[in-house]
């Protein structure tokens, strides 16, 4: 973790950031690949050679060929349905609405339990809230999906932990667009700047950091290789800073005073 300028405020994912619902997210994933032709979206699954790095190529292809996930994607549970959607579709934002739709109707079939990705994550917001940052939750669920989330989510919900929340469906552009960002800055009255940090687990997360004009820390929860990060960030948009765990994001964001004498 590089020295980032101290923080005023704090943007968090929800999927793969701070909560895990990987079991529900790939279920509706496979449920909403297979309407691909009806939903008018197979002939707008990009080319071939389009993937930025071999593992796209090879997701693509296998979506194209199978109408649904590679066995091993579901097994390592490390990417999300938007990083899915952004390989398959690239910048045909008409093509990624609709599999967003779809698949938030496909998604409500599967609503489960939702767990914290790692331990420790209400009494970290809480300790960042008790130092006097903002705290806000930027997720490309739909609003009221979310909701049921946050209150489910440990047992015990966590309503109350965030100053702002966007969902999918309060803007025009899900991420990577910039959209949920400027929207939550503006419900803050802050402006973009070093001092706010956008934390999200993939590329579409860092684009839309960028994007905004503010810090982008990439949580590497799912623990990717070095040599892979390298791969698959555009140059102009990598991260400032990879944090793998939340208690190294916390002891960054509120450095512990030296001692004097």
């Amino acid at each position: 973790m590089p020295r980032l300028a101290r923080p005023r405020a704090i943007f968090f994912d929800w999927h793969g950031t701070l909560a895990d619902t990987f079991e529900a997210m790939y279920l509706a994933v496979e449920d909403m690949l297979p309407l691909l032709g009806e939903l008018a979206l197979a002939e707008r699954i990009v080319p071939p050679g389009s993937g930025r790095v071999p593992e796209h190529e090879a997701l693509i292809e296998h979506v194209r060929r199978s109408r649904g996930l590679p066995q091993h994607i579901k097994d390592e549970r490390r990417i999300s349905r938007t990083e899915i959607f952004e390989i398959l579709f690239g910048g045909d934002e008409g093509a990624k609405h609709v599999a967003h739709e779809a698949f938030d109707r496909c998604y409500m079939q599967h609503f489960a339990e939702v767990h914290p990705f790692e331990p420790g994550v209400p009494a970290m917001l809480g300790k960042l809230r008790a130092a006097g940052l903002k705290t806000g939750m930027l997720t490309n669920r739909r609003r009221a999906l979310f909701a049921r989330e946050l209150a489910r989510v440990d047992g015990t919900g966590w309503q109350g932990l965030f100053d702002v929340v966007v969902c999918g469906d309060d803007v025009r552009r899900r991420k990577p667009a910039p959209d949920m960002v400027q929207r939550a800055l503006e419900e803050l009255g802050m402006a973009a700047g070093a001092d706010v940090w956008f934390v999200g687990d993939s590329t579409t997360d860092t684009i839309a950091a960028k994007l905004a004009g503010v810090t982008a820390v990439y949580y590497n929860g799912a623990k990717w290789e070095a040599g892979y990060l390298v791969r698959i960030f555009p140059g102009e948009h990598r991260p400032d800073a990879i944090a793998g765990n939340f208690v190294a994001l916390e002891a960054l964001a509120i450095p512990v005073p030296r001692r004097t004498g």
